[in-house]
C-alpha cells in the first residue's frame, strides 16, 4: 500500500479548491484519525487525516464518523483554535509526506492571528502538530515525542517546532533525468531500489514499476520509464486505480501500475479510490485493535470445547461396555466358588451363551469375590447413566463449537461497533463478567443494520454478529422478503427487500452473503435462499442460531470491489473537489 509523496501530491493538488474556504467542524472519530468538515464557494467535503501506523493518510472521504461521546483533548483543542478559520493554504513539502494547511483565525480577543496544521504521514511516526506560525511553538499534537524518546527533536507543547531531518533526496518536480542516471551505480544492481534512495516521495513500487516499464535495466530505459512518470507528476496527469491482487494483496496508485497482475479498477479521482481502497482495511485493522483480547477469548473457548468434544467421545466410548460390566457382574455371582480374595483372573461359565463357553474376568485381588462383583455392577450403573448423560453434552459441546466458531468469524469481519455488540452478547451469555455501568450512558438497545445497493438499487441488509441477525431476520424482514446464509458455514444472515428479486440481485446479494463469511477467500460458495417465512428460531436456541425449509441454493465467490461498490446508493451524486 503506497500512500508514497506522490499520492501525497495528487491528493494536496486536489484540495486547492479550499482554499480561501472554512473550517466548519472538527471531529476525532478515533485516536489516531480527524475528519475536518471544510467548505468554499467552489467545494464541500470531509477530509480525513491519519495518524495510523499502517494506514497513514491524508484524503477526504464519505465515512460516516462514529464520534465517542466525549472528544479527545486534542480534538476540543483543535475546535477552539480552528472551528471557523480561514485556509489561506494547503502545501507539500519537498515532495515529502508532509503537508502544512495555514489557517487564518481569532484568538479569544478577537486578535487576527495565523495557525499551522503539520501533517507528517511517515508510518509509525506519522503526527499532526498545531503551532502558532508567528512564533513557530507548539500548541499541542496528536503524539508527545520527549528528548528521551527524540533527540532531534521535541514535539511538546510551548517548544519550538523542528522540521524532520532533510533526507538530501532529488525533487521530481525539478530534478533532471541526467541528475538521476548520475546517482545510479548500474555495476550494482537493485536499480528500483537506488531510484528510490535517490528521488524524495518514490515508494518502492514505484522504484518497480520504473525498472518495469524500463524494459532492460539500462540508462536509456530507465531515462525514458522515468521521464514518463515525471512528466505524470508534473502535468497532475494522474490516472488513480486499485489492483486487486491475490489474498487480499492490493495495491492503489495515481501512477498506472503496469509491473503488477490483477484487477485494475480506475477511479475518478485520488480521493475516491483511496476512500475506497482504505475503508475496509483501515477498519479492520482498527477492529483487531479494538476486539484482540475479545478474540484471543473466543479462540480460547473454541479450542476448550474441541477438546472436551474429544474427552467426551472417549468417554462414551467406554460407556458402550455397560452391558459387558452387568454380564461379569452376573456371572461372578453365580460363580463365587470358582474365586477368592489375592485371584486376579477367574474363568466363568457364560450361561447367557448357547454354547456355554467360558469368559475370562479380571479382578481386584484385594477385593473378596462379593466386591468384585458389587464393583462390576456399579461400573454398569455409571456407564448406563453416563451413556446418556455424555451423549447429550457431546450434543451441547458441538452446538457450542458452532457457536463460537461464527462468532470467530464475525469478529473478524466486525466493524468498531459490532464488536461493542458481540461483547455485550457474550456477557448476557455468562461467558464474559459484565462491566459496571456508567452513569447516565445507556447502551442502544436496537441493532444497527448495515444497508448496501444492487445494481437496480434494491436494499440489501447484511447482519454483522448474531445481535444484528437475529433482529434483521425476526424483526426488520418482511415474511415474503428473501433470506440468505451460507450453507453448513458460519456467517452473516442476509435479507433482500423485495419478493421477486432478479438473477442479477439474487447474485449480488449471495455475493455479499459469501462476502461475510467464514468463506471469504474461497470460490464457488454454497448460499442458501429462501423467504423469510420459513425461517424459524428454535425455542431456547443461541443468538444468531436459525432453522429453514424451501431453500434453493446458489454457488458464488466473494468479490470485495463488488460488496465495496454495493455500499453506495447508485446513482447518488458524490461531492469531489
Amino acid at each position: 500500500m503506497a500512500y508514497d509523496g506522490i499520492v501525497t501530491h495528487a491528493a494536496v493538488q486536489s484540495l486547492q479548491d479550499f482554499v480561501g474556504g472554512r473550517v466548519s467542524k472538527i471531529y476525532q472519530p478515533t485516536a489516531t484519525d480527524l475528519i475536518f468538515h471544510l467548505r468554499s464557494r467552489s467545494a464541500r467535503g470531509k477530509l480525513l487525516i491519519s495518524i495510523n501506523a499502517a494506514f497513514a493518510r491524508l484524503h477526504l472521504t464519505n465515512l460516516i464518523e462514529g464520534n465517542p461521546q466525549e472528544p479527545p483533548m486534542f480534538c476540543m483543542l483543535l475546535r477552539k483554535h480552528l472551528e471557523g478559520s480561514v485556509i489561506e493554504a494547503i502545501n507539500q513539502v519537498d515532495f515529502e509526506r508532509i503537508v502544512h494547511i495555514d489557517l487564518r483565525t481569532r484568538n479569544e480577543f478577537g486578535d487576527l492571528t495565523q495557525k499551522q496544521l503539520i501533517i507528517e504521514l511517515m508510518g509509525r511516526h506519522s503526527n499532526v502538530i498545531l503551532i502558532d506560525k508567528e512564533s513557530g511553538r507548539i500548541i499541542d499534537s496528536m503524539k508527545h515525542l520527549t528528548p528521551a524518546v527524540n533527540r532531534y527533536r521535541t514535539v511538546l507543547p510551548g517548544e519550538t517546532y523542528v522540521a524532520p531531518p532533510d533526507q538530501g533526496k532529488l525533487n521530481p518536480l525539478r530534478m533532471t533525468v541526467d541528475e538521476l542516471i548520475s546517482h545510479i551505480e548500474w555495476n550494482t544492481g537493485k536499480i528500483d531500489r537506488q531510484i528510490v534512495g535517490a528521488v524524495s516521495g518514490f515508494s518502492p513500487l514505484i522504484g518497480q514499476e520504473i525498472v518495469h516499464r524500463a524494459g532492460l535495466p539500462n540508462q536509456e530505459g530507465i531515462a525514458r520509464a522515468f521521464s514518463e512518470v515525471q512528466s505524470a507528476i508534473q502535468n497532475n496527469d494522474y490516472q488513480p486505480n486499485i489492483v486487486y491482487g491475490k489474498n487480499g494483496k492490493d495495491e492503489c496508485h495515481v501512477i498506472e501500475l503496469t509491473c503488477l497482475q490483477g484487477k485494475n479498477e480506475p477511479f475518478s479521482s485520488v480521493h475516491e479510490m483511496l476512500d475506497h481502497f482504505y475503508v475496509v482495511k483501515a477498519e479492520t485493522d482498527a477492529v483487531k485493535q479494538k476486539a484482540g483480547d475479545l478474540s484471543h477469548f473466543v479462540a480460547l473457548e473454541l479450542k476448550k470445547n474441541k477438546v472436551k468434544l474429544n474427552k467426551l467421545a472417549k468417554t462414551l466410548q467406554d460407556a458402550e461396555n455397560a452391558d459387558s460390566y452387568r454380564l461379569y457382574g452376573e456371572l461372578l455371582t453365580a460363580n463365587m466358588h470358582l474365586f477368592k480374595r489375592g485371584d486376579l483372573t477367574v474363568n466363568a461359565v457364560n450361561y447367557y451363551d448357547e454354547h456355554q463357553s467360558k469368559v475370562k474376568i479380571a479382578l481386584n485381588p484385594n477385593r473378596t469375590p462379593s466386591e468384585n462383583a458389587q464393583a462390576y455392577f456399579k461400573k454398569y450403573s455409571k456407564a448406563k447413566t453416563a451413556k446418556r448423560v455424555v451423549a447429550e453434552q457431546v450434543e451441547q459441546t458441538k452446538l457450542e463449537i458452532t457457536y463460537f466458531d461464527g462468532l470467530m468469524q464475525q469478529v473478524e469481519s466486525a466493524s468498531i461497533k459490532d464488536i461493542a455488540e458481540i461483547r455485550e452478547e457474550l456477557e448476557e451469555g455468562g461467558y464474559l463478567r459484565k462491566k459496571k455501568a456508567v452513569r447516565g450512558k445507556k447502551k442502544k438497545s436496537i441493532p444497527e443494520i448495515d444497508q448496501y445497493y444492487a445494481s437496480d438499487g434494491t436494499v440489501i441488509l447484511a447482519g454483522k454478529n448474531n445481535k444484528q441477525n437475529d433482529y434483521l431476520t425476526t424483526k426488520v424482514g418482511g415474511r415474503d422478503e428473501i433470506w440468505m446464509h451460507t450453507k453448513n458455514i458460519p456467517g452473516s444472515h442476509v435479507v433482500i427487500r423485495s419478493q421477486n428479486p432478479s438473477e442479477t440481485v439474487l447474485t449480488e446479494a449471495a455475493t455479499l452473503a459469501a462476502f461475510f463469511s467464514k468463506s471469504r477467500l474461497g470460490s464457488g460458495v454454497p448460499v442458501d435462499f429462501t423467504k423469510i417465512r420459513y425461517v424459524k428460531k428454535p425455542s431456547g436456541a443461541k443468538p444468531g442460531f436459525v432453522i429453514y425449509t424451501d431453500q434453493k441454493t446458489l454457488f458464488v465467490t466473494p468479490d470485495e470491489s463488488l460488496v465495496l461498490r454495493m455500499k453506495k446508493k447508485p446513482g447518488a451524486a458524490v461531492k469531489r473537489s
